[in-house]
């Protein structure tokens, strides 16, 4: 490798974690969270949610704050409620009233609920509606597999402000077809800032670029 790409990467992998070191350090002071989520810098993370999307019409409500869901049979939600992932028939997603203007980040384009790649920020500027799964074209579901990440924003009646999130959806076969899982989520705590699709705590994409600018100069 020659000495001016290995400058070029190294420099690229600094001005990333220079980033990320921002992120961090505009996360710390949380506030106190509610077991099992647990709060890394301003970020809630639910690691380990594992809960079943019902392959019913009413499907699996969540109050992101609180770990709140719905009862069996319940069709009508719950005041508090969030997110709503749905369908006996594929996969949709319900959107809230509060805040107005869809819940759920669209696919570039528009048209359907985007699986998010890795890393794509959630936030004010992010396009949002209500919509079936995007199983085509641009960001879509992937069956037999747990990488499907569904960006959203809610409103935090405790904080009574906006927040931004994601969740991770693992699916089988089809669409509609259990097991069908909500398999984990995550929240950003400060009012209107945005989250990253996928990482848990700022740090980790941090940790990544240390670890690669380490790679790096061993090689060099």
């Amino acid at each position: 490798m020659s000495g001016s790409r290995i400058s070029n990467l190294l420099s690229q992998v600094d001005q990333h974690f220079g980033k990320c070191a921002v992120l961090a350090a505009a996360g710390v002071g949380a506030g106190v969270m509610s077991v099992p989520q647990t709060a890394e810098a301003a970020i809630v993370h639910n690691a380990a949610a594992n809960l079943t999307i019902a392959s019913t019409t009413n499907g699996l409500y969540l109050d992101v704050v609180t770990g709140a869901i719905n009862e069996p049979g319940n069709t009508a939600g719950f005041p508090g409620w969030d997110i709503n992932p749905y369908s006996s028939f594929g996969l949709s997603y319900f959107g809230t009233s509060n805040p107005g203007g869809g819940t759920y980040v669209l696919r570039t384009g528009g048209g359907a609920t985007a699986n998010l790649p890795l890393g794509t920020l959630i936030g004010p500027g992010s396009s949002y509606g209500a919509s079936a799964a995007s199983t085509t074209g641009a960001e879509p579901h992937v069956l037999n597999s747990a990488d499907n990440l569904v960006g959203f924003r809610f409103f935090n009646e405790a904080a009574q402000c906006v927040q931004y999130g994601w969740f991770r959806v693992s699916l089988s076969g089809t669409l509609s077809s259990q097991p069908r899982t909500l398999v984990e989520y995550a929240y950003e705590d400060v009012c209107g800032a945005g989250i990253q699709a996928g990482v848990p705590e700022p740090g980790s994409l941090a940790l990544l670029a240390l670890g690669a600018a380490g790679l790096i100069r061993r090689r060099k």
